[in-house]
């Protein structure tokens, strides 16, 4: 081989390592990528440009564009609120099918951060035992369409740069309903071995305490600045009520007055500091009907989206009180309270946040961008009304059109976005605002570093190799070790990512074996959507990781034997449906 082509093969390598160390950031990994691949020659200006408009990959785009309005509609609230009624099993099966359906057309994602709060606040069913079950069910309900899931489409995307028509609509269902069948029966019997969840409903003597303040106090008239208030260690000023009425967030600004409740949140092992104060008194808990039921009424849920501009940032970094019209009350992560600091804790996607918010929080553009509001105040910007239907039922007819007629699904979703803009359900500075830059960043990454496989000559030397040391063995066996090769590095780095990687191997090794690729390209996006071991390897068990209070052994021992039920029908159907 040339030198070029051993640069590319470092450029590969380079790029797997990478995506392993910064997992949290596939998109800048594949920023570098590209920029490697054009400043060495292997790619031209013209190249990527064909790829950043390949159209699987503005398909992807504008349906991420299309839900942020189908997210607001009342689709899912009212799923959410038909699930829990009759028999046990009965409501587990209405929740977990209802789950899949729902996540076979929308943001898996939207579906379970929609329904977490409806889990974790039913009576009939402990929510420990749900919330798990819950993540797989949008998981594998993903798997039944070409657009349930990104990695369907990413390898779509991959697909029809190689100069292929792309997949059908329903091309995934019969696969993907065969591994959800035979899961959702392991899930079933395996879900009374989930521990039961503890009911911390707003249990927010565990993370806040109260400090009054006595009339002779040396505190009054001072702003919260001047006292000190603002900079305690490891615990942080979250609110102040005065009089029955509630001041959140606090201002540095804000003036201390007598009889002032000051509620601290944080570390509350730390409540000592606040002694050294002169006339700040412990507040007793007992009897303070007014402060619970201000308090109760503020509080607000929520979890840190993937795409968030606060992840990564600390509270402080963030501006989180200004931007939000909220203060945070206590942070989840791991199935447990980050006690300390809040101010210094660097937020990541998944966080499950307590705030306490102000007045204008609902109205903050900015909410759907960061957050899925679990309870409490939700956004204004919800579709009610003739909007409501427009964009549910425009939704369905796009799909509708798309299956049963000539024109494809990138026409109809064009046609859709317009409706949607028009009709005032999508605005453009929502568009702006929430662009899907990283995953365009993914796929754009992926298409050129196939390019340069391909302008390089790698891809004809590894297809020439492989039909060389594969020549009469096992067609079957190397679309097996595919699976299993994207199934690993799903669990090591993220899904798309995985898919993005794993696609050019797959398909040069069946040019190699001169077979059909599409069961080998079937095979990297089942498995790059099969995690169900690690909490990290797909963002909704993330979600449920840390509402659920799991423990990593959870996910292990529950989502193993689903790993396994679910790799081998995938292995064993795939070829079925799709002969080599």
């Amino acid at each position: 081989m040339s030198l070029t082509q051993w640069l590319m093969i470092g450029v590969f390598i380079a790029t797997f390592v990478s995506l392993v160390k910064y997992s949290k950031v596939p998109e800048r990994v594949f920023s570098v990528t590209v920029l490697l691949c054009l400043s060495l020659s292997f790619v031209s200006v013209d190249d990527i440009l064909t790829n950043a408009v390949n159209p699987g990959l503005v398909t992807l785009v504008l349906l991420v564009l299309c839900s942020f309005a189908f997210e607001r509609t009342s689709i899912l609230r009212r799923l959410s609120a038909s699930v829990f009624n009759g028999s046990k099993v009965k409501s587990t099966l209405r929740l977990l099918i209802g789950t899949a359906l729902a996540s076979a057309v929308m943001s898996n994602t939207a579906v379970v951060a929609t329904l977490i709060n409806t889990v974790k606040k039913n009576k009939l069913i402990n929510a420990g035992k749900l919330l798990l079950p819950l993540s797989f069910a949008a998981i594998l309900g993903g798997t039944l369409t070409l657009v349930g899931t990104s990695t369907n489409l990413i390898v779509n995307s991959l697909l029809i740069k190689q100069g292929y028509e792309g997949f059908g609509f329903f091309d995934f269902t019969l696969i993907g309903l065969a591994a959800f069948v035979l899961c959702l029966f392991v899930i079933l019997i395996r879900s009374r071995t989930l521990p039961n969840s503890v009911d911390d409903e707003l249990t927010t003597n565990d993370y806040l305490v109260e400090a009054e303040v006595a009339k002779d106090s040396s505190l009054i008239g001072k702003t919260i600045e001047e006292n000190g208030l603002r900079n305690l260690n490891a615990l942080f000023l979250v609110e102040i009520v005065r009089q029955g009425r509630l001041i959140s967030p606090v201002c540095p600004e804000e003036c201390v007055q007598a009889k002032d409740k000051l509620i601290f949140s944080g570390d509350i092992s730390k409540v000592l500091t606040l002694q050294q104060f002169d006339g700040l008194n412990l507040y007793a808990e007992q009897g303070n009907l007014l402060r619970e039921n201000v308090l109760r009424d503020n509080l607000t849920e929520v979890l840190v989206k993937t795409d968030s501009t606060i992840a990564g940032k600390t509270l402080k970094k963030a501006g989180f009180r200004a931007r939000f019209d909220a203060a945070v009350v206590a942070v989840r992560r791991e199935g447990s309270a980050l006690s300390g600091k809040l101010g210094d804790i660097v937020l990541q996607p998944g966080d499950f946040l307590v705030l306490a918010v102000g007045k204008d929080f609902a109205t903050r553009p900015n909410l759907s961008k960061n957050f899925y509001i679990l309870s409490g105040h939700q956004a204004d910007n919800m579709l009610s009304g003739w909007r409501d239907y427009t964009t549910v039922w425009g939704f369905i007819t796009t799909i509708l059109v798309s299956v049963f007629t000539p024109l494809p699904l990138l026409s109809c979703l064009f046609i859709y976005l317009a409706v949607l803009i028009f009709s005032g359900s999508l605005s453009v500075n929502e568009i702006k605002r929430r662009f899907p830059l990283e995953i365009w960043m993914i796929v754009l990454g992926a298409l050129t570093l196939a390019s340069a496989i391909e302008n390089t000559g790698i891809a004809t030397i590894f297809a020439q190799s492989i039909q060389s040391y594969l020549f009469d063995q096992s067609t079957y066996l190397a679309f097996v070790i595919i699976f299993l090769l994207t199934l690993i590095m799903t669990e090591l780095i993220t899904n798309s990512a995985a898919a993005a990687l794993t696609f050019p191997i797959a398909y040069n090794i069946a040019l190699g074996l001169g077979v059909d690729p599409t069961p080998f390209v079937m095979a990297v996006a089942f498995a790059a959507s099969g995690s169900f071991i690690s909490p990290y390897g797909y963002q909704t068990n993330v979600m449920v990781y840390n509402a659920g209070n799991y423990q990593l052994k959870d996910f292990v021992s529950f989502g193993l034997p689903i790993s396994l039920i679910y790799s081998m029908t995938v292995i064993l159907v795939i070829p079925i449906i799709y002969p080599f």
